[in-house]
């Protein structure tokens, strides 16, 4: 490849990456602009069902081809349905009434943070200097938001119970990527991704007719069927199609710090559509996010080379 095409290729990975993270965090948007108008558990279930009509005519084929493993390591599928797809996006969802999409974003970036505290803990993968230093400086920096730089209420435990939920819904994640990194052999990712929409949406009915049950509304209306399709179809399968072209493109690394301008979109779209306010709070806590981040993916490149 001439180096020509190889710039262009890059800058196309990259574009893809950027097209990913921006549809993502229109989610966070949703999930406060909708906070008054539907129900966090319906509005997950609802997403969901969207993702798996117009994911099906997709995956259908390799989803039926490779059943009989799918079928043979159900308790895994469960399992990661269950954390990926019916509860993680759930809490996100549930934070969104009470946090700002901008604060939602910023906890939500740190899911690979608590991917190395439970690969040391449960896996016994060692945790260098540089790497410990980057996650404090990450842990600092999300309690220097939770907490809106009175680190001082941490003895009172007074937090904004959103952003503890969006915090939870971080580990949630950072547990079922760990699920996704040891799936069984022989599953492609189109028959993974769809097992998984299916199964946790089966998980999440129960949850949604308990809600509806103690709500008596209909949320399917002229206000939240747009965004319900949005995340749905673009936050559920075109952001997912966009950012596997940037792994593929650009590698994980690169890919993967893309991703971390995550808050820089929300806040941004935050600021434009829900009038949220952005305070230098926001930027001392993206600055030691960020910061911390890097210098613990540094590392991690550093010892795959």
């Amino acid at each position: 490849m001439s180096n020509k095409l190889k710039t262009q290729s890059v800058f196309a990975g990259y574009l893809f990456a950027i097209g990913a993270t921006a549809i993502w965090s229109g989610n966070f948007i949703v999930a406060r602009g909708l906070s008054e108008n539907i129900a966090p558990v319906s509005l997950a279930f609802y997403r969901w069902m969207v993702a798996v009509i117009v994911f099906t005519p997709f995956a259908t084929k390799a989803l039926f081809h490779e059943w009989p493993i799918i079928k043979k390591h159900i308790i895994y599928f469960s399992i990661t349905s269950f954390l990926g797809i019916t509860i993680f996006n759930t809490l996100i969802y549930f934070a969104g009434h009470s946090t700002t999409a901008m604060n939602l974003s910023l906890i939500a970036i740190t899911f690979p943070i608590f991917i190395l505290l439970f690969s040391r803990i449960f896996f016994k993968e060692l945790i260098t200097v540089k790497k410990g230093l980057g996650i404090t400086m990450v842990l600092i920096g999300v309690l220097f938001l939770i907490t809106k730089g009175k680190l001082s209420t941490l003895l009172s435990i007074s937090f904004n119970i959103g952003d503890v939920w969006m915090l939870l819904a971080s580990i949630i994640f950072a547990i079922y990527s760990l699920f996704l990194k040891n799936k069984p052999e022989g599953v492609s990712v189109k028959a993974l991704q769809l097992s998984t929409f299916i199964l946790g949406l089966i998980f999440l009915f129960p949850f949604f007719l308990w809600e509806q049950a103690i709500v008596h509304q209909t949320f399917l209306n002229k206000t939240t069927i747009p965004p319900i399709l949005y995340v749905g179809i673009f936050a559920s399968l075109c952001a997912f199609v966009l950012w596997n072209k940037a792994i593929v493109v650009l590698g994980p690394f690169k890919a993967g710090m893309v991703y971390y301008t995550l808050p820089l979109f929300s806040g941004f779209l935050g600021y434009l559509f829900l009038h949220e306010s952005i305070r230098m709070i926001h930027f001392y806590s993206m600055a030691l996010i960020f910061l911390g981040i890097i210098i613990t993916n540094q590392d991690s490149e550093n010892a795959e080379n």
